[in-house]
């Protein structure tokens, strides 16, 4: 099995090391600093116990260079896919397998989902169809991603904790493609299930992340923070109800409730979201494929979303704001 993992961060570092580790052919498909790293010393993986390790038999390519692999892991941000579709091919042959792992709503949504929406394409996360029709839904496997991870240096991740991966394929059917790949996954010592249902996977965080990610990029605040104001945890829960409206039309089942939801956002205590760390320092945010495109699910199913929309107007114009200042936003 030859895997290869494109954008070679945190996450990806975390997979291909592992992987790596436990007898695949893994090649990281990396650019600038990162790239020259893991060419020179390998990806080098600090575990959560503080154990180093090494993936010195992985192999390390710019995309353009890796050749055809049997599996693709795309673990960049959701807007930074379509840069690469087209590259994305030189990595596949003609049975290679995409496997998506970015968070939000994913491009192939409607890809084989049954009733009234299938094949509905997702403007906001897909602009003009770009990934449906180049790299093709019939390539994808689904995936969730759970972990924590942190890119510390060129060629060097950190784990923060976590280990489990659950994969899907958007048919639902327990095909050989996503059974091997999974197998393969536990032998490196991941948790990978895999599910029947993975758009109800992805709802589970993306329950999450559309609602406290704008909130705490708009506030600066904690997760702790917002859910501990009552103002802010009243807003996050007319935006989870107006967005579990939406999922319920479109087929999703919410096997929690909203204050639960809620409450597990506040265990996890004084956090920055990734969405704020990206404001503060000056990053592109992943504003489509965590609430434009429910915005987008709420127009095509035919429920209104006003709560959704209005903060979705502002965390686009406080992205804007940033990028034209070309620096991040940051209160302390």
């Amino acid at each position: 099995m030859k895997i290869a993992i494109v954008g070679a961060g945190a996450i990806g570092g975390y997979l291909g090391v592992q992987l790596a580790r436990s007898g695949v052919d893994v090649t990281f498909v990396a650019r600038g600093e990162n790239l020259k790293a893991i060419q020179a010393q390998g990806m080098r993986l600090i575990l959560e116990n503080g154990e180093q390790v090494r993936a010195d038999k992985a192999a390390a390519a710019s995309i353009t260079e890796a050749g055809a692999h049997d599996y693709v892991f795309l673990t960049m941000k959701s807007h930074q896919v379509a840069p690469v579709a087209q590259d994305v091919l030189r990595l596949c042959h003609d049975q290679s397998v995409v496997v998506t792992m970015q968070n939000g709503v994913p491009w192939w949504y409607f890809h084989q989902l049954a009733g009234d929406f299938q094949g509905t394409r997702l403007e906001s996360v897909d602009p003009g169809g770009v990934l449906w029709n180049t790299i093709g839904p019939q390539r994808v496997i689904g995936s969730v991603v759970y972990p924590a991870a942190e890119l510390i240096a060129p060629g060097v991740v950190k784990v923060i904790e976590g280990n489990r991966f659950t994969l899907g394929e958007p048919s639902g059917e327990k095909s050989e493609r996503v059974t091997a790949l999974a197998q393969a996954m536990i032998k490196a010592g991941f948790k990978v299930p895999v599910s029947s249902d993975i758009r109800s996977e992805l709802w589970v965080k993306l329950w999450g992340n559309l609602t406290f990610n704008p909130v705490s990029a708009l506030t600066h605040a904690t997760l702790e923070a917002i859910c501990r104001f009552a103002p802010t945890r009243e807003l996050a829960r007319q935006m989870m109800a107006e967005a579990q409206c939406v999922g319920e039309r479109i087929g999703v089942q919410f096997k929690i409730p909203i204050e639960k939801r809620i409450a597990g956002a506040e265990a996890v205590g004084p956090h920055k979201t990734s969405m704020l760390q990206d404001i503060e320092q000056g990053k592109a945010i992943e504003i489509e494929a965590l609430l434009g495109s429910v915005v987008e699910l709420g127009r095509i199913a035919g429920i209104a979303t006003p709560t959704l929309n209005t903060v979705y107007a502002l965390i686009l114009l406080l992205a804007d704001s940033v990028a034209k200042a070309g620096k991040g936003l940051k209160l302390d």
